[in-house]
């Protein structure tokens, strides 16, 4: 089992920066490929970024260049630092932790977090 909680969402300019934070319990953290998700009002939760355990970083096309992800395996901790924000932007995000071991998948879900791009 792995407990996520997320932190650091809240209300930004557009052009702003924002970092959130997700902090792991329960498990090996180091051997977990950590992820963000975001979702909009009336839109499908989608991949922000994600970063696998061994390091290698994928990014939604929308927000390459603009966002980081990284881990700190010592402190059980994801972080999405967000920079030049778009009210597009603007969601709910969802930290997640996932793995597979012998073929079956473990994923786990955070509780969200808001975020809000606007002046």
């Amino acid at each position: 089992q792995v407990q996520l909680v997320e932190s650091g969402g809240g209300l930004v300019q557009p052009g702003g920066s924002l970092s959130v934070s997700c902090a792991a319990s329960g498990s090996i953290f180091s051997s977990y490929a950590m992820g963000w998700y975001r979702q909009a009002p009336g839109k499908q939760r989608e991949l922000v970024a994600r970063i696998g355990s061994g390091g290698t970083k994928n990014y939604a096309d929308s927000v390459k260049g603009r966002f980081t992800i990284s881990r700190d395996n010592a402190k059980n901790t994801v972080y999405l630092q967000m920079n030049s924000l778009k009210p597009e932007d603007t969601a709910v995000y969802y930290c997640h932790a996932g793995r597979t071991i012998w073929g079956k998948e473990y994923a786990y879900w955070g509780q969200g977090t808001q975020v809000t791009v606007s002046s």
